[in-house]
């Protein structure tokens, strides 16, 4: 994983680092299990003090997204056991070891087959549940994927997971880092599509470099949003003074907008900018979760094979 480290920006080199490494592991660009770089390896890099990277490492680890393993060093904290991991099953394995068990306990093909019919004719799931806690990012989440798939969604909290009638038709989907919150909630055999977030290379591919000096402001009605682009733009170099962040939930907004060089904002307010604004909507969902959304909607809906004719005996 990339990181961006400015030792000359107003944002503690310590912040840089945490928010960088927990962004590296919603994306998926730091897998569970993966050791990190030791505290001598990064401070030698960046010409940085060892105890900044320390504290760092220690703040991650309390928060539970690292853990220590003594005599090794620092690894992504895998999911707890059971949790699900992700959207990517693999379901021909799981195929093959159903049907295998059902023929050793005795079934019958054709039985199989029958049951198996039985549980497809029941009612698939016909919208997306986006299970998340903060109704700013919910709504992001929501426009995102409703933009990215044409399929029905909707939304609410953790308090989702456990409502039978809101389940009713639902596919469960939440962010990575939510798993094991999601997963302790819903009812039993209930899974729960899991999304990564953009890692910063992905958000900020293709972008041109910011001109020094000029006015960018960052607007959202997501808190986390402003200090996220916060956090990147100085670390990728930006220049603190030319950054302007706006809170779109507060009157008044989007007053002054139209003389920013670059308006950065999400996928809601993006569509509440004042005319002639030109924004670079930075997306919050990666684009692997996203087509693993649309595969997904895609298997609901796709209209079933008709089935073929038999041969007729002599």
């Amino acid at each position: 994983m990339r990181l961006w480290l400015s030792r000359s920006s107003e944002v503690p080199l310590r912040e840089q680092l945490t928010t960088q490494i927990i962004l590296g592991i919603v994306s998926a660009d730091l897998k569970p299990g993966q050791r990190l770089p030791s505290t001598r390896e990064l401070a030698r890099r960046f010409h940085i003090h060892s105890n900044t990277v320390s504290a760092a490492y220690r703040d991650l680890t309390r928060e539970g997204w690292v853990e220590h393993r003594r005599g090794s060093g620092i690894y992504v904290r895998p999911l707890a056991p059971g949790a699900p991991f992700d959207a990517k099953l693999e379901l021909d394995g799981l195929i093959s070891a159903f049907l295998q068990l059902a023929r050793s306990k005795g079934f019958p093909l054709s039985e199989v087959q029958s049951r198996i019919k039985h549980w497809l004719s029941l009612q698939p799931p016909d919208h997306f549940l986006i299970i998340e806690p903060n109704p700013e990012l919910r709504r992001i989440l929501m426009t995102e994927i409703s933009e990215a798939t044409s399929f029905p969604v909707s939304g609410g909290g953790y308090d989702a997971c456990a409502d039978g009638a809101r389940l009713a038709g639902a596919a469960p989907v939440a962010l990575y880092n939510h798993a094991e919150a999601v997963k302790a909630i819903l009812p039993p055999d209930w899974n729960c599509l899991l999304l990564h977030s953009r890692s910063v290379p992905e958000s900020l591919r293709g972008e041109s470099p910011i001109q020094a000096e000029a006015l960018v402001s960052v607007v959202s009605c997501w808190t986390d949003f402003l200090q996220w682009a916060r956090t990147i733009l100085i670390a990728a170099g930006a220049d603190p003074a030319s950054l302007s962040f706006r809170d779109a939930r507060q009157r008044g907004w989007e007053r002054g907008l139209r003389s920013s060089a670059l308006i950065i904002t999400d996928t809601v307010t993006a569509k509440h900018l004042p005319a002639g604004c030109r924004p670079r909507v930075f997306r919050i969902i990666a684009d692997s979760s996203l087509a693993e959304l649309r595969n997904f909607r895609d298997f609901l809906t796709r209209p079933a094979a008709a089935p073929a004719a038999q041969k007729m005996g002599p």
